[in-house]
């Protein structure tokens, strides 16, 4: 009788032990996976901001460069492809979509030197380089999140109590390239290349 209580008490105390390190380990995952929520609510937010920027940043390109309507039409899609996407997932798809359209904007602009000179363009477009930034700084953390989580999750014995506990890995990553990761920038120095240096003249034939 004493060697069954014994036997009871140990596999109490080892179901206790067990059920105690399943809890933590979920909690711990629970908390992982709403920092991955909340990393992307930061990146949503200065998405949103960006979005916001470019109907009048557009619409002030429209008027030195109204023929455009090309690449004023893909931005549109692109933007309303954004606007319109739920998961973080289609929002990333959208945000290359609408890198691309605005990177083809910019070179729309470098033709047009004189809207170096229109304080609301120059206005939208320091408002857009700083939000671009933060964008940046944004995706590198939610990034950092997924990441932290996942490899969280795919450690042993994380695996099991991830699989009873519902915790399935997260690959909705920005995968940009390096060059979509900086903000655009718009070089205003049309035409302003530095001149050759002068050389000199070629002596002339010397007279027999």
């Amino acid at each position: 009788m004493k060697i069954a209580l014994v036997v009871l008490v140990i596999l109490l105390v080892i179901g206790l032990m067990l059920g105690s390190s399943f809890v933590g380990r979920r909690n711990q995952m629970a908390v992982k996976r709403e920092a991955v929520n909340g990393a992307w609510a930061q990146v949503d937010v200065v998405l949103q901001r960006r979005a916001d920027l470019i109907p009048n940043l557009v619409e002030t390109v429209k008027g030195f460069a109204v023929q455009e309507q090309i690449v004023y039409g893909d931005i549109a899609k692109a933007r309303s492809a954004l606007l319109g996407a739920h998961s973080p997932a289609e929002k990333i798809a959208a945000n290359g979509q609408l890198d691309s359209a605005l990177g083809r904007l910019l070179v729309v602009v470098e033709n047009y030197p004189q809207l170096k000179s229109n304080e609301n363009f120059l206005r939208l477009q320091d408002e857009l380089a700083g939000t671009e930034n933060r964008i940046a700084v944004e995706r590198r953390r939610y990034n950092e999140a997924i990441q932290d989580y996942n490899t969280f999750i795919a450690l042993f014995p994380n695996s099991l109590v991830a699989s009873m506990g519902g915790f399935a890995r997260n690959d909705a990553y920005f995968k940009t390239d390096e060059g979509a990761r900086q903000a655009p920038k718009v070089n205003f120095n049309y035409g302003n290349t530095p001149a050759a240096a002068p050389t000199a003249p070629t002596p002339a034939p010397a007279k027999p």
